[in-house]
């Protein structure tokens, strides 16, 4: 049963650096861009879009296709550096334990 008690022990340590993972990750921003920076969106760590800053020259009714492919474009630039950030997070967290594809901690997708 002692076995039991560390594995206890450790589960908790774990979800205690899970929830400053948490917190770390809603706090940083990640930036992605494209059309060679005419667009840049800032994400936090979550995934979740906290800014957009478009070149004006791009605010014109001959560029609005463009346009729409270059935030598509740089939100998932953003996207995958957030991706990155969070998987060194978990790294850090998990001890460098790796966990099977498809299980994204902190339960997410």
């Amino acid at each position: 049963m002692k076995n039991l008690g560390n594995l206890m022990k450790q589960a908790q340590e774990m979800q205690a650096k899970m929830v400053e993972m948490q917190e770390r990750l809603a706090e940083m921003t990640i930036d992605g861009a494209a059309g060679a920076g005419m667009v840049t969106v800032t994400l936090n760590g979550k995934s979740e879009m906290k800014g957009i800053k478009i070149d004006p020259s791009l605010l014109n009714a001959d560029e609005g296709e463009i346009l729409e492919d270059l935030i598509v474009a740089a939100h998932a630039d953003a996207k995958k550096k957030a991706e990155e950030r969070m998987a060194e997070e978990m790294k850090e967290v998990t001890g460098g334990l790796n966990l099977p594809p498809g299980m994204n901690l902190p339960f997410g997708g």
